[in-house]
């Protein structure tokens, strides 16, 4: 079948969709100084930070990815987001109220404070190095339905297809930073839910159930088992659960660019009100998102459509070309918001690690507050170009198992913070500063060792995500191995 949509009209909602970024940018950033840039002035409220951390927390990646698994994973992933719950409590009481304390701008300035500042480059290494692929990886996953279905058809080459959304984002977040991104990313996690529920509800019309039917449907299906209680599988539950309480911590807790929103709340009672009533969201989001993907399967079974080989191609084949105009437009608002909001965000919290953590320009006493701004911007624009280079570079080695992998080495990195912040809350040990680095290299060498040959070294055992954890306690024993000895 044809895509319903005409490549003009997905340009003209695009662009629509756009210009009411820009709108609200412009609106909320036309008086935004450097505290405005960095923490929103300590005045954003809570409950639009809660609510616009899910485009940060779902990428294009989720979008199409989550409810492609569940052909093959059933609900499975929810153990995981149950897992971040618990994650999430941890944040807003033990994480939350040391920032406060602080009154830190960037989180890794703790490290800098405890250990000294080569730790502190070193953690905001590993985010920018972790942030930038991981960005450009969701980006380049979402940009490339945007091109496969819009710019494509029209003949534009694909380098200019992503230019031109990287582009797009640089225009609406440069001038007002987290003060414009509070909402904008209210705005974006609206319509990438309402591109999911809608979406479901197409399904739904479309096999002429009502939604108490579907959910019985999905109820009665092969797909909703949630548990998984087999010790030997990758997917048991108490894997599971640990793994996405310490993704949480890890990937949200310590990444500047999830905790940077969270700071920008005026007083820590409402930033823990936030992560909390956040955690009931995700929980909510992603149930949603995998009753989707069981009602894809069902959907497909029932009009014989072939299942994709990869099934991430599942969702855009049945929006875009069986559903109907309705659900193609929603599930492209959908992607658009989720194409957005895997970039926005990110650079305003790169472009802050960097002035804070590497070039320490805040403790620079002779710069003006307009040099400082043109500083900011540079950078800024420079990250933008950054993450253009690195999906360009993805597209030219064009091997899914190569570029996972990449992604996958991005994600080691979150251990040593892990480690890092673990071992400087929870002991009162100092260490050798210089040799901290050496340490956040061999832990997750280590790791990924231990990872390739569990099955071998632990009698069928095989790791997962749980390996993340593995990664942070190798990083406090090596932590302890270079302490200071008074």
């Amino acid at each position: 079948m044809q895509n319903v949509l005409s490549p003009l009209a997905v340009i003209v909602i695009i662009l629509a969709y756009f210009l009411v970024l820009v709108g609200i940018s412009w609106w909320k950033g036309k008086n935004a100084n450097e505290d405005s840039y960095f923490l929103g002035n300590k005045s954003s409220p809570w409950y639009l930070v809660a609510f616009g951390m899910i485009g940060d927390s779902l990428s294009g990646v989720t979008f199409v990815s989550v409810p492609g698994e569940v052909g093959t994973k059933q609900f499975f992933y929810l153990q995981i987001v149950i897992g971040y719950m618990a994650g999430y409590f941890v944040i807003a009481k033990v994480l939350l109220p040391l920032y406060y304390r602080l009154k830190l701008t960037s989180i890794y300035s703790y490290l800098g404070t405890r250990f000294g500042s080569i730790s502190q480059s070193t953690g905001s290494f590993y985010f920018l190095l972790s942030r930038t692929i991981g960005a450009a990886f969701r980006l380049f996953i979402s940009a490339g339905v945007l091109h496969l279905f819009v710019f494509g058809p029209l003949g534009v080459p694909y380098a200019l297809s992503v230019s031109i959304i990287i582009v797009l984002i640089l225009i609406y977040t440069v001038k007002g930073g987290i003060k414009s991104l509070v909402w904008t990313d209210t705005f974006q996690s609206l319509f990438l839910l309402l591109g999911v529920v809608l979406t479901a509800a197409s399904i739904l019309n479309g096999m002429d159930w009502t939604l108490s039917e579907g959910i019985q449907q999905i109820s009665d299906s092969s797909y909703s088992t949630i548990f998984d209680w087999v010790p030997e599988n990758k997917t048991f539950f108490p894997k599971q659960f640990l793994s996405g309480m310490f993704i949480a911590i890890a990937m949200t807790g310590l990444d500047q660019n999830m905790m940077q929103k969270n700071l920008s709340v005026h007083t820590l009672k409402d930033a823990q009100k936030n992560v909390l009533w956040f955690s009931f969201i995700v929980l909510i989001v992603n149930v949603i998102f995998v009753s989707l993907g069981a009602l894809m399967y069902l959907y497909a079974e029932a009009f014989n459509i072939q299942i994709p080989t990869k099934t991430d191609d599942l969702l855009p084949l049945l929006a875009l070309d069986y559903l109907g105009v309705f659900a193609a437009i929603t599930f492209l608002l959908g992607i658009i918001a989720a194409t957005f909001s895997s970039a926005d965000s990110v650079l305003t919290t790169l472009t802050t690690s960097l002035y804070f953590d590497i070039l320490h320009l805040d403790k620079r006493s002779d710069l003006t507050p307009e040099k400082r701004k043109q500083i900011r911007n540079l950078i800024h624009a420079a990250f933008a170009f950054v993450l253009l280079g690195v999906i360009l570079l993805f597209r030219a080695i064009n091997n899914d198992a190569v570029i996972s992998g990449v992604f996958t080495a991005a994600g080691y990195t979150y251990g040593p913070l892990l480690g890092l912040f673990a071992f400087g809350i929870y002991t009162k040990q100092q260490v050798n500063d210089r040799l901290v680095p050496l340490v956040c290299i061999l832990a997750p060498l280590l790791s990924f060792l231990l990872s390739k040959y569990s099955v071998q070294l632990f009698n069928g055992y095989a790791i997962g995500f749980e390996l993340l954890l593995i990664n942070g306690l190798l990083t406090m024993l090596g932590l302890w191995l270079i302490r200071r000895r008074v």
